[in-house]
């Protein structure tokens, strides 16, 4: 059993790799409440503005439903090797978040750690952002001057809790830690609704951990999908209003998602990595990113 509060001992950095925090918040305002940091795992194949929606949810259900205080949010796009149809490069998927940060409120970023190597499980890119900001940054101080750490907590849709009681990736050990009582155990999670999936019955397995479960209801029902502006774009229908606009021009000065091939699969090419790739998307299909 590891003795370690992460499920590694060391973290593998890409190359010319620097963590973001330009815009996290230094100063916690309110020193009676808990600082968090929200972090969404996922595709962004591509980014959508029910994607950035969700941290709006947050954070209006933060401050009206709990005593934390968001002092950032992250946008984490999956590594190539996760294989999936649709995926394009991380390049592309990194400056597309990019830009739809930019163009969002002044707490949104993007981390490419996660992105630009090999495949990474939820639960190690968790950990990896609680050591950059606690252990690297210092976590955050308040008015008065007093160091306070910052808990990091998991953003996702519905449609990923009801995967976690699944067998699979979630319930396998690492160094002798279930990655699920590590993510919820540790971490906790804010779960926003998803159209056509229910919240109850997907956290009835997970009772154990429901007061680290935040369920946050979509009051303006919204089922955008990545999957289905890939499908407009290949039928050559426009997609402006569902994406930030400077994505919509990133797409169409690219000439993606023109068709199906046009994602890792034809991108990277290296054919030595072949298993590899296959190896990870197995033990990655379940984790829902």
């Amino acid at each position: 059993m590891s003795t370690s509060p992460h499920l590694t001992e060391s973290f593998t950095n890409p190359e010319n790799y620097t963590f973001p925090h330009n815009r996290l918040s230094t100063i916690l305002h309110n020193p009676n409440k808990t600082p968090i940091v929200l972090v969404a795992c996922g595709s962004f194949s591509p980014v959508t503005y029910l994607h950035l929606r969700m941290f709006e949810m947050a954070k209006d259900y933060v401050r009206q439903n709990t005593d934390f205080e968001i002092i950032g949010g992250y946008l984490s796009p999956v590594s190539d090797m996760y294989k999936k149809p649709g995926l394009l490069s991380a390049r592309h998927r990194v400056n597309m978040c990019t830009l739809a940060a930019e163009d969002s409120d002044t707490w949104l970023m993007v981390d490419p750690w996660e992105a630009f190597q090999s495949y990474q499980r939820t639960a190690i890119v968790l950990d990896h952002f609680d050591h950059e900001i606690n252990t690297v940054l210092g976590g955050v101080q308040t008015a008065s001057g007093e160091k306070r750490k910052v808990r990091i907590m998991l953003l996702a849709g519905s449609d990923l809790i009801g995967t976690m009681s699944e067998p699979g990736v979630w319930t396998q050990p690492v160094n002798g830690i279930v990655q699920l009582e590590h993510i919820l155990g540790r971490y906790g999670c804010l779960i926003v609704e998803r159209a056509g999936t229910g919240m109850d019955q997907a956290t009835d397995s997970l009772a154990r951990w429901r007061s680290n479960i935040h369920l946050i209801s979509q009051l303006i029902q919204n089922d955008v999908s990545s999957t289905k502006v890939r499908l407009f774009l290949r039928r050559g229908l426009s997609v402006r209003y569902l994406l930030p606009n400077s994505v919509v021009d990133y797409i169409e000065q690219n000439g993606l998602y023109q068709d199906e091939t046009t994602s890792i699969l034809s991108t990277n090419s290296n054919p030595d990595k072949g298993k590899e790739r296959e190896a990870a998307a197995g033990a990655s299909k379940k984790e829902a990113h």
